[in-house]
């Protein structure tokens, strides 16, 4: 469009002056409609950004409620199974009235062998006739046939008494009496399976106290909650050396994975709820080949406060594989522990991104990262070295150019975008992100104490909260025991059965002969 100046002026009769005057309004015209255009479109770029970072916002807020809508989730479940259940229930009925058919049967799934390892009770049929009923004649073997069903055995109890039978001397009448059988607790009434049944149903398979109590009420026996929660703090204390042992396993590793979660504790007199938390620590080399025993020390804490790992970790120097929690910054300082960053949380935030919006950056992000983790899954349980060597070969160019795009990718996106943001996160740890190219004992990430904190998780859900600080102390200590028998691959009930039954009569300075991996190794010793 012209300008008015330029429209109304007939231009060969301008002198220079006016010309340059008639040129210098035009630019100023021009100026000030590029400086609104570039307003407006700072402002759809605004209106953009924050349109993808409220959809990322909602995204992760719908996954939060995630687990109330499970619960619809599985009760529609619930109803399509049971219909699904009395279908087949009137299909059977039909098969087993019926004496014939004209329609084939229906094919029926191959079933598997009953397991080898469960017990067999024989019942042997003999036909009821000792002469041929057809001409009397005198029978023999010819075979046999054999079919089994699956049986279950409801648990059984027993009292166990001991008699101590008294002796006395003839000639001095000095008495001797053999000495009282060793108790898990003492003067206790649980024997050492059932009081390892009642931790393993509490802190392995999130069943509380009250909730056991109503299945041994249902059993026929009658144990109260305080009964059973005295069982559990009395053998809490009993295992809190081997506990220790855990604890000094890991930290003498020289290199750990650790987390953390939170977790309700009821406020003492507000019938309210604080949140505080359990760390895990994991020691764990086999996937870079070292056959040193796996384990996990969690820890509690009233709060989430830096001085907790600090305090935690003092005597630990090495490689500390964690997320990005600024608690854990300050461990890195001076050298004593190094800090190995973790690709799944970066991978994480652009995953959100990309399933809230759809966006082709944060896609190709995912990918690449993907790629990444092939290599990983190819070299897992590989010496150490050659970890490395395939890493420097393979994922090292991988590296540099996921960093380069990184970098040109970040120039053409605004800063106050969640894919700059997440971009920035990774580009602002690359240093920590990369170290697992020059070391073959770290991992990509730190999945190890990922995994470690499902257990407490599953736990969270079922109790809803720790009843006081020292509940939680007693949780994170046999959640250590538990899950370090776990990472043995040993059944936590069949390997706590071993140590209740030696622990109380155990000399100190041999404690450690109970850890899971000196115990028993194999599943079937434990037993």
């Amino acid at each position: 469009m012209a300008s008015p100046l330029a429209a109304s002026a007939d231009l060969s009769t301008l002198d220079r002056a006016a010309l340059e005057a008639l040129v210098a309004a035009q630019q100023k015209e021009i100026l000030t409609r590029d400086e609104a255009l570039t307003a407006q479109q700072e402002k759809l770029l605004s209106r953009d950004n924050e349109i993808e970072h409220l959809k990322l916002v909602i995204a992760k807020l719908r996954r939060m409620i995630f687990g109330t809508r499970s619960e619809k989730v599985s009760r529609e479940i619930e109803q399509l199974e049971l219909k699904l259940e009395e279908l087949e229930t009137q299909r059977a009925e039909r098969v087993t009235a019926s004496t014939e058919t004209s329609a084939p049967a229906k094919a029926r799934p191959v079933r598997r062998p009953l397991p080898e390892h469960l017990p067999r009770e024989v019942h042997t049929h003999l036909p009821g006739e000792d002469a041929c009923p057809d001409c009397g004649g005198q029978l023999r073997k010819l075979g046999e046939d054999v079919s089994e069903i699956l049986e279950r055995v409801p648990a059984t109890y027993k009292v166990i008494r001991h008699v101590r039978v008294k002796m006395a001397c003839t000639k001095c009448d000095v008495i001797v009496e053999s000495p009282a059988p060793s108790r898990p607790i003492e003067r206790g009434l649980a024997g050492p399976n059932l009081l390892a049944h009642v931790l393993v149903s509490k802190y392995a398979d999130h069943l509380p106290l009250y909730r056991q109590s109503e299945i041994f009420a249902r059993e026929g026996i009658e144990l109260d909650r305080s009964t059973l929660a005295d069982w559990v703090g009395a053998a809490s204390h009993l295992l809190a050396p081997l506990i220790d042992q855990i604890r000094k396993h890991v930290l003498a590793a020289n290199k750990i994975h650790a987390d953390d979660t939170p977790v309700p504790v009821l406020a003492p007199g507000m019938g309210k709820t604080r949140t505080a938390r359990l760390w895990t620590y994991v020691r764990d080399d086999r996937p870079a080949g070292q056959p040193v025993p796996p384990a996990v020390w969690f820890a509690y804490t009233a709060d989430r406060k830096g001085e907790h790992p600090r305090q935690h970790l003092s005597s630990f120097t090495g490689i500390l594989q964690a997320d990005g929690y600024a608690g854990f910054h300050h461990l890195y300082k001076g050298g004593r522990i190094i800090e190995a960053a973790c690709w799944a949380h970066v991978r994480r935030k652009f995953y959100d991104i990309q399933v809230a919006t759809g966006s082709t950056i944060s896609a190709e992000a995912v990918q690449r990262i993907g790629a990444l983790y092939d290599i990983e899954r190819e070299i897992r349980g590989k010496p150490a070295d050659l970890r490395c060597q395939i890493r420097q070969a393979r994922a090292r160019p991988l590296l540099e150019e996921l960093h380069n795009w990184l970098n040109t990718t970040l120039t053409k996106l605004s800063r106050k975008s969640d894919t700059a943001a997440a971009i920035r996160y990774a580009l602002s740890r690359w240093c920590a992100l990369t170290r697992y190219l020059d070391d073959g004992r770290i991992e990509i990430d730190n999945s190890t104490a990922e995994r470690a904190l499902r257990t407490v998780a599953l736990g969270r859900k079922n109790f809803l909260f720790c009843g006081s600080d020292v509940g939680g102390e007693r949780a994170a200590a046999i959640y250590s025991l538990l899950g370090t028998a776990k990472l043995n691959g040993l059944d936590p009930d069949l390997y706590l059965r071993r140590v209740l039954e030696k622990i109380a009569d155990y000399p100190i300075n041999g404690i450690h002969q109970l850890l899971p991996w000196n115990i028993a190794t194999p599943q079937n010793d434990v037993a």
